[in-house]
């Protein structure tokens, strides 16, 4: 669609005040329509479209926006975050910081959201649900903020459907308060999702098929499409994105991901596999925004002038970013200055932790083993394991593992128990990013070899640690105990580091520190071991 004409940049004068503008093929995606326009925007909003027989070739969309995510996931702050989805076109996020919020309490959701403020990225917050201490006192004053725009994502679906009074008091809170119960229910369906919504839970992105996706939707979720480090869902729920209006997550997307794209990979993907170009727009912009009741998400007169310009809506090459009238990226440049805030620590252990040991009588013991899957999933098994001297021994031939966990809410105490599904061949890993909980998790194929990770986590000020032999790869996240203020792609780069050193240590999951941050709401239940007395020398 190229005119050979030529157009002036950015200024413009209407009447007596002089505006910024940007040419293009303007995506509308209330009507549908694509036709060369002028879009026109003073002090943040936009001020006038006017049609054109005539663009430069490019499209203008509504700024870009991710309907759930961790930002902590990432590994970045907020700061290093916001500098690297806005080059990717992304203008405003919906972030769940119940991780930072489970490593550092309430002054890791203060950092959260006041490192927020530091950059142009628009950040909206859920209210974590299912944290510890997070009553609904508290639920309910966070969400009287403007910033806050839901309930988080309800993890424990059967306490709401039992109506568990801790529970139903966050929600009734967020009925009161006009604001959206997110969900989290994989698999859920029949008469048990039935119950899970007539609670109130309004959006669900952990659906893995069309049919569980189709199901939610119909009886009036708010689908959204997932396509996260953890889970890539995306392709498999086109069937469901092709006849229905959804939204698009990243949920947990590690930085070594978002360096090569952010919702604009997603518009990439979801067009590559047959969705209509306008439906994928709509689903990175008007439906978000319409389902959390936030600015943005259309290009009309009087809306925010959030803005991406794109070069096709095929390959999505982000051109630029505008974000409340001002142009913050270009051509894969930042255009703004902004400052990080001092970060938050989280509270590790001062002194190294202490020599560790799981006891128990006779010649084996049958000990409870927590199952994880590929995707995270967890299930429970019976394993009996030889005891030498008193103490219970791992069984690496069979994938029976040990998983030590310094438990911050009982005094940094250890609590042993065993795992499969990681299948280590010697070694440890440990990491502080375990979320609802928080502390220092380690698995391991020895009881000293966890110990020793542990503290090389705890020394670090957080952070993620492999280690066999006397080699050993580390990616500190001094940042509550989760992230870096590193630049993306150097946080990228260690990923890659620690993720291809576990693979040499036999694991063959595609993050095993991700995994480990996931099973972190099934940790206390994970120490119940049959006719065994576990103990921790001092």
């Amino acid at each position: 669609m190229r005119s050979g004409m030529s157009f002036p940049p950015y200024g413009d004068t209407i009447g007596s005040i002089v505006v910024e503008h940007v040419n293009g093929y303007l995506v509308d995606v209330i009507s549908g329509a694509i036709y060369p326009a002028c879009v026109n925007f003073y002090e943040g909003q936009i001020v006038r479209i006017e049609r054109k027989v005539a663009a430069p070739d490019q499209y203008i969309l509504p700024g870009l926006i991710d309907s759930h995510v961790h930002v902590e996931s990432s590994h970045l702050s907020p700061y290093r975050y916001a500098e690297e989805v806005i080059l990717h076109g992304t203008t405003a996020i919906v972030a769940d910081p119940s991780p930072a919020s489970a490593t550092a309490g309430a002054g890791g959701l203060s950092y959260m959201t006041e490192a927020g403020r530091s950059t142009p990225l628009r950040f909206h917050y859920a209210v974590p649900s299912d944290i510890p201490g997070l009553g609904w006192q508290e639920v309910r004053s966070l969400l009287s903020r403007d910033e806050f725009v839901a309930l988080g994502e309800v993890t424990d679906h059967e306490g709401l459907i039992e109506q568990q009074q801790g529970m139903m008091g966050k929600v009734e809170v967020a009925h009161q308060l006009g604001k959206r119960i997110d969900g989290h229910a994989p698999g859920l369906r029949g008469f048990r999702l039935d119950d899970y919504i007539m609670n109130g839970v309004t959006s669900d992105h952990e659906s893995s098929s069309p049919e569980e996706a189709s199901e939610k939707h119909r009886k009036g979720m708010s689908i959204a499409l997932r396509e996260s480090s953890a889970s890539r869902d995306l392709k498999a729920l086109v069937p469901f994105a092709l006849r229905n209006r959804h939204m698009f997550a990243t949920d947990h997307l590690r930085a070594r991901d978002l360096v090569d794209g952010h919702i604009d990979s997603l518009l990439r993907q979801a067009v590559e596999e047959g969705v209509d170009p306008v439906q994928a727009v709509r689903a990175a912009t008007i439906w978000p925004a319409e389902h959390y009741g936030i600015a943005g998400g259309v290009l009309q007169v009087g809306a925010r002038a959030d803005l991406t310009v794109v070069s096709d809506l095929r390959s999505f090459r982000v051109l630029e970013t505008w974000i409340g009238g001002e142009l913050v990226a270009r051509n894969g440049e930042l255009l703004y200055l902004g400052s990080m805030p001092m970060p938050v620590a989280p509270l590790f252990p001062r002194t190294r932790l202490s020599e560790i040991d799981v006891r128990a009588s006779g010649r084996s013991a049958s000990v409870k083993v927590m199952h994880v899957g590929r995707r995270g999933g967890v299930s429970w098994g019976q394993e009996k394991l030889p005891v030498d001297d008193g103490s219970i021994v791992a069984d690496p031939t069979r994938d029976v593992l040990y998983m030590v966990w310094a438990d911050p809410s009982r005094d940094w105490s250890l609590r042993v128990g065993f795992i499969k599904g990681f299948e280590l061949k010697g070694g440890a890993m440990a990491t502080s990013e375990v979320h609802k909980f928080g502390g220092i998790l380690a698995i391991a194929t020895t009881l000293d070899g966890a110990r020793e990770a542990m503290n090389e986590v705890a020394a670090a000020g957080g952070g993620s640690v492999a280690m066999l032999g006397s080699n050993s790869v580390m990616l500190p996240l001094p940042v509550a105990g989760l992230m870096s203020d590193l630049p993306a792609r150097e946080v990228a780069a260690r990923e890659e580091e620690l993720v291809s050193f576990t693979r040499e240590m036999g694991c063959p999951m595609n993050d095993p520190f991700l995994t480990m941050a996931m099973i972190g709401p099934f940790l206390p239940a994970a120490f119940q071991v049959e006719r065994v007395v576990l103990s921790v020398g001092a």
